[in-house]
């Protein structure tokens, strides 16, 4: 018997970049398990990032229902369109290179639209869909954020219809890096925590995407919490040769707190002792990249080896990263950011290409890395180990023997990932 379930997302093709691709696959592989998904998206969203070539992903036969949504953004672009745009991004610069207007939108940003500038989707979204859910006999619902004001949509409509609700969570929520920049007052930040709590106690069940998120909240509430992570898709790309150079790619966002300075150091020393690495190397990012980094890299001395190329199509993203001779994983270095294991790792993963990751000590992403054999994991300060993992990397690239020998992977695919969602909500 085919179980019908309403999903309630925020981010949905055309929208780009990560937090669009988690859902977008789950339900296309959730027909496969007598589950079918019903998608709950607004109608006019002011989405950071777009990418339309995911649309084509999207199965026609899937119902999709719309609604407006109030986004305050549009009225932040009349005071500075750029930084308007860039903090929607979650690109933040650091406190003493912000501007006053950035200043003041980020303490706006945090004390006014608590818990994000998306509360204005939840009424109206209740009141239309406590009439869907009647009329359409829905007996499960699935929130997933961030925008963490989605699942504030899962709690009202299940104290008001007495639906099951299961709340995914991306990323944490009031334990995320960039919540120490929104100046929050002390009052403010005691309202994300009281609205993370009524959240976690009143779900039926808490979905999460590390093991050290299920940890935190394990501590913090009664609810059953599992690990689903993110994970790989078998992307079909025109071609998977790789570079002739030696390139370095970071895929995705460089925010102003993946700056890892000893790596780029690293990188510039090795252009100095060894020519014939200066001769072939080169520094790839894609995606958005904050003007703190970029200064980084360029003070570093690496601009002559630097390569910038903006955000791309996920198609083109997955076709460099299979090209590229090595994939570099960036994150905060903080204990904030242990938990956080981004969903490129796992497109990294199936690449076959050597990772190499920088991150906080304990990080979740070097327990997967060891597990599956993806690559290496560094903290911020291991310059010399650092350095000499490139190095041993590019000799390997100029002996022709440069690839990565990946692990017990398949638990991370897609399709098994959705599997183990379908087999949770049909316990609920």
């Amino acid at each position: 018997m085919v179980l019908k379930v309403l999903i309630i997302t925020y981010y949905w093709p055309p929208a780009g970049g990560p937090g669009v691709q988690r859902w977008l696959k789950f339900v296309k592989y959730l027909r496969e398990f007598d589950i079918e998904p019903v998608l709950y998206i607004p109608e006019n969203p002011t989405y950071p990032l777009h990418d339309e070539s995911l649309v084509s992903e999207i199965d026609e036969e899937i119902t999709i229902l719309k609604h407006p949504i109030f986004e305050p953004y549009s009225f932040a672009r009349f005071f500075s369109r750029k930084e308007t745009k860039t903090i929607s991004k979650g690109i933040i610069s650091d406190t003493e290179r912000q501007s006053w207007i950035q200043k003041v939108l980020l303490y706006i940003r945090g004390n006014f639209f608590i818990p994000d500038a998306r509360k204005f989707w939840v009424t109206p979204s209740v009141k239309y869909l406590e009439k869907y859910i009647s009329n359409h006999k829905i007996q499960t619902i699935i929130t997933t954020g961030p925008p963490h004001s989605v699942h504030l949509i899962g709690e009202k409509l299940k104290k008001q219809t007495g639906v099951k609700w299961l709340a995914d969570f991306r990323d944490p929520w009031t334990t995320i890096g960039y919540q120490s920049k929104l100046k929050l007052t002390k009052s403010s930040q005691q309202k994300h925590k009281n609205l993370e709590k009524e959240v976690l106690d009143t779900a039926n069940h808490i979905i999460v995407t590390s093991f050290r998120t299920q940890e935190e909240f394990r501590e913090i509430t009664n609810t059953n919490v599992s690990v689903i992570t993110n994970g790989y898709d078998i992307e079909k790309v025109e071609s998977d040769v790789l570079d002739s150079i030696f390139t370095i790619s970071h895929i995705g966002s460089l925010l102003s707190g993946r700056n890892p300075k000893k790596l780029w150091k690293a990188l510039f020393e090795l252009t100095h002792e060894y020519p014939d690495f200066a001769d072939v190397f080169r520094l790839q990012l894609v995606g958005a990249v904050s003007e703190d980094v970029l200064m980084s890299i360029k003070e570093a001395g690496l601009s002559d080896f630097l390569i910038v190329k903006g955000y791309v199509a996920h198609a083109e993203a997955i076709k460099i990263q299979r090209s590229s001779q090595v994939l570099v994983l960036i994150e905060i270095d903080s204990e904030d950011t242990r938990c956080i294991i981004p969903g490129k790792l796992f497109e990294y993963m199936v690449s076959q290409r050597p990772i190499l990751a920088l991150g906080p000590k304990d990080a979740d992403v070097s327990r997967l890395l060891k597990e599956t054999n993806a690559g290496t994991f560094f903290e911020y300060h291991e310059y010399e180990e650092i350095k000499n993992q490139i190095l041993d990397y590019f000799k390997s690239f100029q002996e022709g023997e440069l690839a990565s020998q990946v692990l017990d992977i398949k638990k991370y695919s897609r399709r098994e990932l959705t599997r183990k969602l379908a087999d949770l909500i049909k316990t609920l």
